[in-house]
């Protein structure tokens, strides 16, 4: 009878992509799904197993790692308004403003560097878009080239640490792989950095080449223009966007490469930080703490309301016997390590046209955590690889949110279809690093 496991899998699978609310599908659900099956197979499902239930939920809330979600996100949220990403983008557009395509290449910077600083895709990809698509645009910018490059660099935060979905990636197989292998977030965090950089030099490289090629799609800053803004005070303007968002990531990532923090008691740190930066900036005010609050509460309910339902789904999957005839089936078909691991990537690239990442880490990766278990693999590399592959889904079409957020603030010539087509070569760029990785291990270790 473990195929009703799978069936059950395939009806939430189902729901969600009809559009209805994550949480309550994968809960409400599965507790009906088992509802019907202790009635019409008792030997198979017992209402009473739902006594586990009170302590998995309370495991989660309880969860010293998870903690550290609502404290990014707020540290995200306080730091787009602080309007550091302003004087960012003005400054490195001057720093580049010579160099054919050097406004595309700043915002590719900066969104690294607000990756990791904030780890909110919406929050980037909007700021950028009303900060510099307008620019872009005015200065002849080809539109394809100027969303794409602002879509693109705004999902830099989902692999760049300090990264929410490590941090849930990290919590979703230690829990799934029931103590057979775990991941420790500052591992994650650290085994991301060097793909991460990789990813942004790989967009730096192809918009010089795009820009090379096609001169006309990114034109230069005129000279004058950049020694007007100059002036002067050149070199303290520099310090002043650079330093405060640089002294941030380096007191949040180093304290946690360096062993000093933990990711929880570091992005305690970093949210401080945010708030201090905020005030240093003359942004603060109640009114802006009111409004990051809520939006940071909004957020985190979002997150672990899934995350219960997922609990609840996983307790249901299990008790039907699915982890265990899933990896019965696979181990039967005689793939390979592998083919497996290629499998699960093309299945989570497919599942990011019409789902979003915290769905598919909810969902997909506990169950198929206990199988790569059985093949021993490492899991820090396909934590790493799952990641990258998630990343993906803000861009894909038909509800990559990085697109809707894009969109949302474009101005009214810009057409979807264009932003569509011009994250296309940055899809097939995150795909090229997924590969990399793949054939390329060696890289994670790397960095450390």
């Amino acid at each position: 009878m473990e195929y009703l496991a799978i069936v059950l899998f395939v009806i939430i699978f189902i729901l969600i992509l009809r559009g209805y609310p994550v949480a309550f599908t994968l809960g409400g659900i599965s507790v009906a799904f088992a509802f019907g099956v202790s009635i019409f197979a008792p030997e198979v499902f017992q209402m009473s197993t739902f006594y586990l239930l009170p302590a998995r939920i309370m495991g989660v809330v309880n969860n010293y790692v998870l903690m550290a979600v609502p404290l990014f996100i707020f540290m995200g949220i306080m730091l787009e308004k602080s309007g550091l990403a302003e004087s960012l983008l003005e400054t490195m557009a001057m720093m580049f403003g010579r160099v054919r395509g050097g406004l595309a290449i700043s915002v590719v910077i900066v969104g690294a560097l607000l990756a990791a600083s904030t780890g909110i895709v919406g929050a980037t990809v909007v700021t950028m878009g009303l900060i510099s698509l307008p620019t872009m645009l005015k200065r002849g910018y080809k539109t394809e080239l100027a969303t794409g490059v602002i879509a693109s660099s705004g999902t830099l935060g989902q692999i760049i640490p300090p990264s929410i979905v490590l941090v849930l990636l990290a919590d979703t197989i230690n829990s799934s792989s029931r103590g057979s292998a775990s991941v420790d977030v500052g591992a994650l965090f650290s085994a991301a950095l060097l793909p991460g950089l990789i990813l942004v030099g790989l967009y730096i490289g192809y918009i010089l080449i795009k820009s090379f090629i096609h001169k006309e799609d990114a034109p230069s800053i005129p000279a004058e223009e950049i020694a007007e803004f100059r002036g002067t005070n050149f070199t303290s303007k520099i310090l002043k966007a650079l330093f405060l968002p640089i002294l941030l990531i380096v007191l949040v990532l180093g304290s946690i490469f360096t062993g000093i923090a933990s990711p929880t008691e570091a992005s305690a740190i970093g949210a401080i930080g945010a708030t201090i930066l905020t005030i240093i900036q003359k942004k603060f005010s109640f009114k802006i703490l009111k409004e990051v609050a809520q939006e940071t509460t909004k957020l985190t309910s979002m997150v672990f309301f899934i995350l219960l339902g997922a609990t609840t789904f996983t307790l249901v999957f299990r008790t039907l016997g699915g982890d265990a005839y899933l990896q019965e089936l696979i181990m039967s078909s005689n793939l390979t390590p592998l083919m497996f691991l290629l499998l699960v990537m093309v299945v989570i690239f497919i599942a990011g046209f019409f789902i979003d990442f915290i769905e598919i880490v909810f969902i997909i990766v506990p169950v198929v955590t206990p199988i790569f278990n059985a093949f021993g693999m490492d899991m820090l590399w396909v934590g790493i690889l799952i990641a990258l592959n998630l990343q993906t889904s803000f861009l894909t079409p038909p509800f990559g949110f990085a697109l809707f957020y894009l969109k949302g603030v474009a101005p009214d010539n810009v057409k979807t279809s264009q932003i569509y087509k011009g994250i296309i070569p940055f899809i097939i760029i995150q795909l090229i690093i997924v590969g990399v990785v793949v054939f390329f291990p060696e890289i994670i270790f790397i960095s450390k």
